[in-house]
């Protein structure tokens, strides 16, 4: 055996619950794993952070898979990415965890990011709430210095929505302030091409999946129809399958896919994703799914190979009040990595769980 690969779980804690068109959360179960090499004690660490009713392999079982996969991984030092198609958050840990022994460093890649020469633009993220709470939160990212926000609709009344759009736009042009909403799949098939002329008048970057994923053909319409382009998230959930991803690029066309790849196949899989959406002329983005520092990291470490130029959804790791401290900093609009900053103490932190 080369390698011993240790599986810790963990419950993290929001500092606020993050409210979403599904719901409203308050905790976050993931599993840490640490991988070491048995030949020079070296080791890495990965974070499995799969989504409850979301990530295509949230399952009863789920500890126990994991353990068979990382129990196979350590006798043969390799990882099956076929045999993990299916499970995109455990290939995720896994991956990201090797990528860390084998660089021995938190930045992962060669890039001015990693380097700490170069932020990374993000948009400012607004989670729902009530319509006072999201009109603070708007207020405190304008006054951070956002360029681009994105806000979590389809949890409070449509009108009241359009209000909160309606005060940014008064205060901030489109070349102020960019505007993204996500539906997370709220908006009934019946009335989405309503609800996106409404929308249009505010002058949007995009939206997020205005409805719920597996319609495909609905999907296909409001892509060619929309007045403002579409972005599919939810609905590469579960297409891991290089086939079945050209099938659903080829049949709804979106002007947009967005990638996660603790939820649409760990690194390898999102690659393919944007291979597929460049040959269509799709364009793309990266943004994390609610991990804690660790996957948050290794995301962000990756997206900068890309040399993104849009902004990029990756403020999400500075949620949790049991975070492990990392040298990730935002600064004004961007992500930035600050390598010179101290290496987080990962026995301390592991051992504390």
């Amino acid at each position: 055996m080369k390698y011993q690969i240790e599986i810790i779980p963990r419950t993290l804690h929001f500092k606020q619950p993050a409210g979403t068109s599904r719901g409203v959360y308050h905790t976050r179960q993931v599993w840490y794993l640490r991988v070491t090499d048995l030949r020079n004690g070296q080791y890495g660490v990965g974070e499995c952070a799969p989504l409850p009713d979301l990530s295509c392999d949230a399952r009863p079982d789920y500890a126990e898979v994991l353990a068979r996969f990382c129990q196979q991984v350590a006798e043969t030092g390799e990882i099956d990415y076929e045999a993990m198609r299916s499970y995109p958050s455990m290939l995720f840990g896994l991956e990201t965890a090797f990528r860390h022994l084998h660089t021995g460093s938190l930045k992962l890649s060669d890039t001015p990011f990693g380097n700490g020469t170069a932020g990374i633009p993000i948009n400012g993220l607004i989670w729902m709430g009530d319509f006072e709470q999201m009109y603070r939160r708007i207020e405190e990212k304008m006054k951070l210095g956002f360029r681009c926000i994105k806000l979590k609709i389809g949890a409070i009344e449509f009108e009241k929505e359009l209000e909160l759009l309606h005060h940014i736009r008064k205060h901030f042009s489109e070349e102020e302030i960019e505007l993204r909403v996500d539906a997370n799949g709220a908006f009934a098939p019946e009335e989405a091409a309503r609800k996106l002329a409404q929308l249009n008048e505010f002058r949007l970057h995009s939206i997020e999946q205005p409805v719920r994923a597996g319609q495909w053909e609905v999907m296909k319409e409001l892509c060619a129809t929309s007045p403002f382009p579409i972005a599919l998230d939810e609905e590469l959930i579960g297409v891991n399958e290089t086939k079945r991803k050209i099938q659903l690029l080829d049949t709804i066309r979106p002007q947009y896919i967005i990638l996660k790849p603790s939820l649409h196949g760990g690194i390898q899989g999102s690659k393919e994703w944007i291979t597929l959406a460049q040959e269509r002329g799709i364009g793309y983005w990266v943004t994390s799914a609610l991990e804690s520092n660790i996957g948050l990291n290794a995301i962000a470490q990756w997206c900068a190979t890309l040399q993104p130029k849009m902004p990029q959804g990756l403020g999400t790791g500075m949620l949790f009040t049991d975070n492990i401290d990392y040298p990730l900093h935002i600064e004004g609009d961007c992500l930035w990595f600050h390598p010179e900053e101290k290496t987080p103490d990962f026995p301390t932190y592991l051992q504390t769980i």
